[in-house]
């Protein structure tokens, strides 16, 4: 395997990594949101307010997307087990 392949397979990993995590981290950000803005509009200023809510939500959005996400990590998986076989 030469830098250049090493390379791509770094790259396609790291983007896997990021197709992968970006259901729950949009899901956070969309309840971390929302809750900042209630906490603005109704002057409550509890700092452990949002963790509750954004936890629950984190968690139902993995177990929702968990058939995406293993259907994309078994893809690359079948890339990289194709590379190892082929030899490159």
């Amino acid at each position: 395997m030469t830098g250049a392949e090493a390379l791509d397979v770094a790259r396609e990993g790291i983007w896997v990594l990021i197709i992968v995590s970006a259901p729950m981290m949009i899901v956070g950000l969309v309840v971390g949101v929302v809750i900042a803005l209630f906490q603005a509009l109704t002057q409550i200023q509890e700092m452990t307010l949002v963790f509750v809510p954004k936890i629950l939500a984190i968690f139902v959005a993995l177990l929702v997307s968990l058939p995406f996400i293993g259907a994309t990590m078994n893809g690359y998986m079948l890339k990289l087990a194709d590379m190892i076989v082929t030899g490159g």
